[in-house]
């Protein structure tokens, strides 16, 4: 089987990167033949035969070419053109599609369209039912579900991209193009890595009767111990931004003295995680290094004030024998077993996230027995050799479909 896997980073940035480049890796390993397509980057790891990728848009930077990006972000033509050339040349029995907005576009749904090729796409985000691909708003650091009861011009009346009038117009605007076109329409299965994701898309009829729930997998090496000895710290890992509860954790942290703090990722909110006397901030780290970090934490912390689709962070974190504390919303509840695997809080503000963590902190018989118990989920956890072989017969049975309407 051919396989085309879409991505707009084609390196490992965060956590649909990550899911898709492992996947694609597996999939070779099961005999396919699979090519990349997305954005090009001096730091891709994989792409395709063809060097074909759109052009790097590099959103932090000052430049004339800048003056280009709020149409290329809406629809880019660029992208078209330059997967149409990959697909005629590698001739796909599948394609998948991951996250693709700005750098790519909903525009190359529209040409792969054009080839009867059959269309999955992982779900990464609300991108599909929210403009600002979140379903919260940053101005006032609140979940909003307005554009799903109403027009999406709600996005513009909140300025809900990054607090931008004008970002938020454009928003608006490639909502109300790909609604015209039918874009979505035209993907046969939207996989979803939680059941609440796939609550919120099927709120739009047009998704209903083509999604597909498969919680995302685990892949942990066969050297993995069950051993390790437990350090003396609470864990935080992943991106280090408002809507994952950073504010909140760290006015937890300065409160909470007599307990060690280890803070790992990046993000904008980096600077908010130095200079407290009881915090270890790490920056980025990952792979083996990142592993033992978790292993060796009491439990991790994730405090989150948005609706989490199906976070890699806790599905790593229980996977390698760690606790989570986090809080009650998306699909994280669909991940976390309360007071088996974990904590969910049922309330979220900074003096129960601190009473959590110090009730939790000193209760160590708790903390073992849900160490064990995260040890035996394992067991039971969907693994990437297992998601795969889901995945590819979701891909046999499109392409027989589509055969079949031939």
């Amino acid at each position: 089987m051919k396989v085309l896997m879409v991505n707009k980073f084609l390196y490992p940035k965060g956590g649909a990167e990550t899911y898709f480049l492992k996947l694609g890796t597996q999939l070779e390993k099961l005999g396919n033949k699979v090519e990349y397509f997305g954005m090009y980057d001096k730091k891709n790891v994989v792409g395709n035969s063809w060097k074909q990728y759109t052009t790097n848009m590099d959103f932090h930077t000052n430049g004339l070419q800048k003056v280009f990006y709020p149409f290329k972000i809406i629809y880019s033509f660029e992208a078209k053109r330059k997967i149409r050339k990959v697909i005629k040349n590698f001739k796909p029995d599948v394609i998948h599609l991951n996250n693709i907005n700005f750098q790519l576009t909903p525009s190359i749904v529209d040409e792969v369209a054009k080839h009867h090729i059959p269309i999955v796409q992982t779900v990464h985000d609300y991108q599909m039912i929210c403009p600002n691909h979140m379903l919260y708003n940053p101005k006032i650091n609140s979940i909003c579900e307005k554009c799903l009861e109403n027009n999406k011009i709600e996005c513009v009346h909140y300025d809900c991209i990054h607090n931008s009038k004008i970002k938020s117009i454009i928003g608006y605007i490639e909502s109300k193009i790909y609604k015209m076109l039918g874009t979505y329409e035209k993907v046969n299965l939207y996989i979803c890595p939680s059941k609440f994701i796939e609550e919120k898309l099927c709120t739009n009829k047009i998704y209903q009767n083509k999604t597909k729930v498969i919680h995302n997998f685990i892949d942990i090496e066969d050297d993995v111990t069950e051993n390790v000895k437990k350090q003396d710290y609470v864990l935080y890992f992943g991106r280090l931004s408002k809507e994952k509860g950073i504010d909140l954790l760290m006015e937890a942290c300065k409160k909470l003295e007599n307990i060690q703090f280890v803070i790992v990722g990046s993000g904008p909110m980096e600077e908010k995680c130095k200079n407290i006397k009881n915090v270890r901030f790490l920056g980025f780290r990952n792979g083996k290094e990142l592993k033992e970090i978790i292993q060796k934490a009491l439990f991790t912390v994730y405090p989150s004030v948005w609706y989490e689709n199906c976070p890699l962070s806790v599905l790593e974190s229980e996977s390698l024998g760690t606790p989570v504390l986090s809080t009650k919303l998306g699909g994280t509840q669909e991940l976390v077993e309360h007071e088996k695997t974990g904590i969910l809080m049922n309330e979220i503000s900074q003096e129960q996230l601190t009473e959590n963590i110090r009730s939790l902190y000193n209760n160590k018989e708790l903390l073992k027995s849900m160490a064990n118990k995260c040890i035996d989920k394992r067991k039971r956890m969907i693994t990437l050799k297992d998601y795969c072989e889901k995945i590819v017969k979701i891909y046999s049975k499109l392409i027989e479909e589509e055969k079949n309407e031939k």
